[in-house]
């Protein structure tokens, strides 16, 4: 990794951890907001997601919504075996009793259920760090989502949700293994990408 990605992932948890509370409701209003309208958000039912953890957009009221319209919430955890991220139907029970466990990484996961391919999903709602303008995705240097999408090249839709500050117009470097977004969605802004 290059001394300026170093300091650019560096720089951009710091910032996104400084988010206070109310900026991050409204963030997270104003993304579900352009989420919403999105014909391929609104036709797909099993929907990947993420617990916020490290200050990303948060995605509370996108959960909340998607059982409201009867959609099919997963989560990921990390399989120990291969490093790979498997998606774990939760229903709307065990996401209101909390029933997660803590990840030594810092994140967490749900405590019980068969993990499924990522291709079983129909839309993959995705934390960064960072994209750029061409649908380059910098994570939190683990490679979970990148590992795991490299055998999935068609299926689910892959959106990318940050705070405006995470859109970078330089061109980042796209490594042979890096997983392209589809599209970015921000508080602001509705990017689509020619994957």
């Amino acid at each position: 990794m290059s001394v300026e990605l170093k300091l650019l992932r560096k720089k951009l948890r710091l910032k996104r951890r400084k988010v206070d509370f109310f900026k991050q409701q409204q963030a997270q209003q104003k993304v579900l907001n352009r989420l919403i309208r999105l014909p391929q958000f609104q036709h797909a039912q099993k929907i990947g997601l993420y617990l916020h953890a490290f200050g990303e957009i948060q995605t509370t009221q996108i959960i909340e919504y998607c059982f409201k319209q009867y959609k099919q919430v997963y989560l990921p955890m990390i399989c120990n075996m291969n490093q790979q991220l498997v998606w774990v139907h939760i229903t709307q029970q065990q996401y209101h009793n909390k029933r997660f466990s803590h990840h030594p990484l810092g994140m967490q996961e749900p405590m019980t259920g068969r993990g499924l391919h990522v291709s079983t999903l129909d839309f993959l709602i995705m934390p960064l760090l960072a994209c750029d303008p061409y649908g380059t995705r910098i994570g939190m240097g683990g490679g979970f989502y990148d590992k795991t999408l490299a055998s999935a090249s068609c299926k689910p839709l892959r959106v990318g949700i940050a705070h405006d500050f995470q859109l970078i117009q330089q061109r980042l470097v796209r490594e042979k293994w890096d997983q392209p977004l589809d599209a970015l969605i921000t508080p602001t802004k509705y990017l689509y990408f020619n994957r």
